[in-house]
């Protein structure tokens, strides 16, 4: 409807300028034939005047059907113009005789020109005026207003001659139905052209509207549409695929989680049962366990216990949104401090392990808590999987941490499973471990806007080493105190994060 009005302005706008234009046209070539007519006034002595157009008119009339009795109609000329004398009182008329002769209506107005005129310089005709008017009949006319002089002694006297300007009429009448006619034909093909090409241009909205409908109707997330071009709509038609790609991606990796956790849990709470049942029953049939069983059993169920402790604190620390809240937790903290407190726990872990740790100083923009258990899971897989008296690397260099054990390593072709969740490496799967310390690293060091890594040693020795790397600044803010993990900070705000490559580095 908007495209159809839009056209329909315009061609009626086009129309009304294309009908002005022509009259005007029009009119400006009768007034050229009208500057043609002769300005000199000879008035044949047989016609009186008159006091009105129409009483002269009608002389003129009278003479001119006399001339046509007595045979003299040849002598009258065949003039295109009608020609009237106006005394300078405007109160006596005259008109010539013509082929049908017509008084003209004289404005007081035209007068003014009589009034105004000055002598023509000699050899030049005298200055005319043109104007639109009629006849006595009614009938439009171009009229042109000549002043001179007649008669001796000279009296000034008006020239009034004009042309119809009835076929002109007729014809902008004429133009102006057919200019109707095609606007209306062509406001019409606009209307069927512009629903047509809405429609063909708006059928991805349809298809995305339909979409949407059926997501909230199914709940069948990861529904798409085809995207043809490059224009807005297909801008939108590609945000909405990408976004019910990524929630199709979403809730699958929500049920994933939710059945690796049933299944991860099942297992401590099934020991758990049947080592409860176990004590349940000796009771029951007063047939009491043997001391040494009893203790070892309930050290199972501890263990037992602490593992699902362990688990379900990943399962927390995992199930927080993606991108934190702005300024949740966040402080500019000393990476090196974090960095020393998780080897020295890591130590208590491995007592017989040698750790060989060189840190620089290099502060970050994290929450500290999260950034600690980040860096005591990759220790405790350095711990885990070095050998008797191994040796565990931990540098710190410009925002770049190095964890490197020298056990096993890990084969080339699970590398790009290692920060999945729950998953563990077929050779280790009989050592503890729930298979979320590397996802929950990865996503505490993604929330910070660092990167990590795990690979093969980069000396191609034994072992594994993992890479993290955080933006920062070897100096803390002027107006930052960094707070490190198990001391008050400051109250001050944080400011905003820094690159190695800013002022403060």
């Amino acid at each position: 409807m908007l495209a159809s009005v839009a056209v329909a302005v315009a061609i009626a706008a086009c129309a009304v300028a294309c009908w002005f234009i022509v009259k005007n046209q029009m009119y400006t070539l009768q007034q050229q034939t009208l500057a043609t007519a002769p300005v000199q006034i000879r008035t044949p002595p047989l016609l009186p005047w008159a006091s009105t157009p129409q009483q002269a008119a009608a002389i003129a009339q009278s003479a001119y059907e006399g001339q046509v009795q007595a045979g003299m109609e040849g002598n009258v000329p065949d003039n295109r113009w009608d020609t009237e004398l106006v005394s300078s009182d405007g109160k006596q008329f005259y008109v010539p005789v013509a082929q049908k002769p017509r008084g003209i209506v004289v404005y007081n107005s035209d007068l003014d020109v009589l009034a105004d005129a000055t002598p023509p310089p000699p050899g030049q005709p005298p200055k005319s005026t043109f104007r639109l008017g009629h006849y006595t009949n009614g009938e439009p006319a171009m009229v042109r207003l000549t002043p001179g002089t007649l008669g001796k002694p000279r009296q000034p006297t008006l020239l009034v001659t004009a042309t119809s300007l009835t076929k002109v009429d007729d014809s902008l009448q004429d133009l102006a139905l057919i200019l109707v006619g095609v606007s209306a034909v062509g406001i019409a093909v606009a209307g069927v052209t512009g629903r047509i090409v809405a429609r063909a241009a708006l059928r991805p909205v349809h298809d995305l509207t339909g979409a949407v409908e059926h997501i909230a109707r199914t709940e069948e997330v990861g529904t798409t549409i085809p995207v043809h071009g490059n224009d807005e709509i297909a801008r939108l038609s590609s945000s909405f695929n990408s976004m019910s790609t990524a929630l199709a991606n979403s809730r699958e990796r929500q049920t994933r989680l939710i059945a690796d956790a049933g299944h991860e849990l099942r297992t401590p709470l099934t020991s758990l049962r049947t080592n409860v049942d176990l004590l349940i029953r000796s009771n029951d049939t007063g047939r009491p366990l043997p001391e040494a069983t009893r203790t070892k059993l309930l050290g199972s169920m501890k263990a037992q216990m602490q593992e699902l402790t362990v688990l379900i604190g990943d399962l927390l620390q995992l199930s927080r949104p993606d991108s934190p809240r702005p300024g949740q937790n966040v402080a500019i903290v000393a990476f090196h401090e974090i960095a020393q407190r998780a080897v020295d726990r890591g130590k208590l872990r491995g007592p017989g392990l040698d750790f060989r740790v060189a840190l620089e100083p290099w502060y970050v923009r994290a929450d500290p808590a999260a950034l600690e258990r980040a860096v005591m899971n990759l220790l405790d897989n350095a711990v885990k999987y070095s050998p008797p008296g191994g040796v565990v690397e931990v540098a710190l260099e410009r925002g770049r941490l190095t964890v490197r054990d020298h056990g096993p390593g890990i084969p080339a072709e699970e590398l790009q499973y290692v920060f999945d969740r729950f998953w563990r490496s077929p050779s280790s799967r009989q050592l503890p471990g729930s298979g979320l310390g590397l996802s929950i690293v990865a996503q505490t060091v993604q929330d910070s806007g660092g990167q990590v890594t795990l690979g093969p040693a980069a000396d191609g020795g034994p072992g594994a080493l993992a890479v993290v790397r955080l933006p920062g600044a070897p100096e803390p803010p002027p107006s930052e105190v960094p707070r490190i993990p198990g001391t008050p900070g400051p109250d001050a705000p944080s400011p905003g994060p820094q690159t190695p490559g800013s002022a403060a580095s």
